[in-house]
């Protein structure tokens, strides 16, 4: 590595630091320094009625975080943090529950979604449908369709990619069709050969007078784009939006990242799973060995809550109304059951609905015989390892495939710490020897399936806006088995003698950072 590589990552890193909530508590530590020593320079005969105080305050919090609603791993992880550092914790916990610039994205996402329930209806007769076919699924549907608004559609046809460099073959293709808009919305954009084959197509399209709206997450601002990227695209014709912009140390609402990948095209194609817009995710560049990530292709009519999901997230900073009509998707005139049934879904952390987290909880608890997992991290509640290991004593064959060669550390460390409990439990685990799993797919019994960009970790389930693609007996699930299947031959089994014999140095980095995961 050369010197301005060498210097342009200490600059990510440090960059990485100042822009996380690390730096939050940096801040906070070098303020509780500042009050211990001011208070032993010009407070000293007031030091035992401030400690008091602090006790005081410390108890109304403790209290506070045992009644409120919530996760016991989010309450657990708090509670620890407020009694070890009596003021950096309870600080960092009332500065973290302010949450004024969340409480406005909570409300304005909720005006929004009753904005675009009328292009969100449910059809009657594919329930009607779903019930005879699947009581089971029909439940999911109703929760996801009268709870949330994302509706079950027939008459769509799914294309799997097993690979990034094949979705990012099909998506160029759909995109130089493309004759009144295109809607992007992704996590990672980075400069590079992908972004740039796709960018060259945006701006020709947004010549031909084509709709382009390209949205992604502010993080990329940090090391990836520059902070006026936004600007650089509004001058070749494109509309472009940066989610949740960082503000170093002051914005409440920088930890829910934007971790959705969507495109679509003319309501009539539509893309999500977990590929980012960087040279790894279609292995032209190696960074964690051989990079697999999948993603899936809607054609039809599921497209239209792809759209709407979009437009959601697209009109949170505006305030002019949005003319949705204009975006509806054609529905098929003929009803095509060997198509099975679609839903699409999103997560948002702002609605007190762990969408992505029940969804993967509906597949294991209805398994018959199997359910196949791919995933990058492995971070779990109490609720998500009592569903995994009470399946797989229950006769189904549960199969997590996790990456070998992994891009952070510390997330590998904590995965590692359950290992033992999960394969006692019997569930096994294999690692993808090649290099780097960053797929989240489940699959099972043949029939049903979810691919999109939930992780099974905190962040994920908890607290980024993410999506996905709930889908049963559609042909292409047949696909996704034999894609698990393939990886599966590429991947080691993690035996009990391995999750034991870990390093000294691994088990104890991997239970200190298990105990604040639920913040990391």
């Amino acid at each position: 590595m050369d010197k301005n590589q060498t210097t342009s990552t200490a600059k990510k890193g440090l960059f990485r630091i100042i822009f996380s909530r690390t730096g939050i508590i940096l801040l906070l530590l070098l303020l509780q320094i500042g009050l211990i020593v001011e208070a032993i320079r010009d407070l000293e005969e007031y030091l035992t009625f401030i400690y008091g105080a602090l006790l005081i305050l410390e108890a109304v919090v403790l209290i506070y975080i045992i009644n409120t609603k919530g996760n016991p791993a989010f309450k657990m992880t708090w509670i620890l943090c407020v009694m070890v550092f009596p003021v950096i914790g309870v600080l960092f916990y009332v500065l973290v529950k302010m949450q004024l610039g969340t409480r406005f994205l909570q409300n304005r996402l909720s005006t929004l979604r009753i904005e675009t329930e009328p292009y969100m209806g449910q059809d009657k007769e594919i329930v009607r449908d779903l019930w005879a076919s699947r009581s089971a699924n029909a439940q999911l549907s109703y929760y996801l369709s009268r709870q949330l608004g994302f509706p079950t559609y027939r008459n769509t046809e799914v294309k799997y990619f097993p690979l990034g460099e094949y979705k990012f073959e099909a998506m160029l293709s759909e995109l130089k069709k493309a004759r009144k808009y295109i809607f992007m919305e992704y996590f990672i954009v980075e400069k590079g050969y992908m972004w740039g084959t796709i960018l060259e197509v945006l701006k020709q399209k947004a010549e031909e007078g084509v709709e382009v709206r390209f949205m992604y997450d502010g993080m990329c601002a940090i090391s990836m784009l520059p902070y006026g990227y936004p600007k650089q695209l509004e001058r070749y014709g494109i509309q472009c939006k940066m989610a949740n912009r960082i503000q170093p140390f002051l914005s409440t609402t920088q930890n829910n990242r934007d971790h959705r990948k969507i495109c679509v095209v003319d309501g009539k194609v539509g893309f999500t799973g977990g590929i980012n817009l960087g040279d790894e995710y279609i292995n032209r560049k190696e960074r964690f060995g051989h990079w697999k990530d999948t993603a899936v292709m809607l054609k039809g009519d599921a497209v239209q809550s792809l759209t709407m999901i979009f437009l959601q997230m697209w009109n949170v900073e505006e305030r002019r109304p949005e003319a949705y009509r204009r975006y509806l998707t054609a529905r098929g005139e003929e009803l095509r059951r060997g198509l099975g049934y679609v839903i699409p879904y999103a997560d948002s952390p702002f609605d007190n609905e762990n969408v992505g987290e029940e969804v993967y909880f509906h597949i294991l608890n209805h398994a018959k015989k199997y359910v196949h997992i791919m995933t990058p991290y492995l971070i779990l509640d109490n609720e998500m390892i009592t569903t995994l290991v009470r399946a797989a004593k229950s006769g189904i064959e549960v199969i997590i495939i996790m990456p070998h060669i992994p891009d952070k550390w510390y997330a590998f460390a904590v995965a590692k710490t359950y290992y033992k409990e999960l394969i006692e439990g019997g569930v096994q685990i294999y690692e993808y020897t090649p290099g780097f799993v960053h797929a989240k797919v489940f699959v099972s019994d043949d029939d049903t399936a979810t691919v999109g960009t939930i992780n099974l970790d905190y962040r994920s389930l908890y607290l980024h806006f993410e999506c996905g693609v709930f889908i049963y007996n559609n042909p292409e699930i047949e696909k996704i088995e034999q894609d698990f299947r393939q990886t599966l031959a590429k991947s080691h089994k993690v035996t009990l003698v391995e999750a034991k014999e870990r390093s000294l140095l691994t088990k104890i980095t991997g239970h200190v950072l298990r105990l604040v995961a639920p913040l990391m």
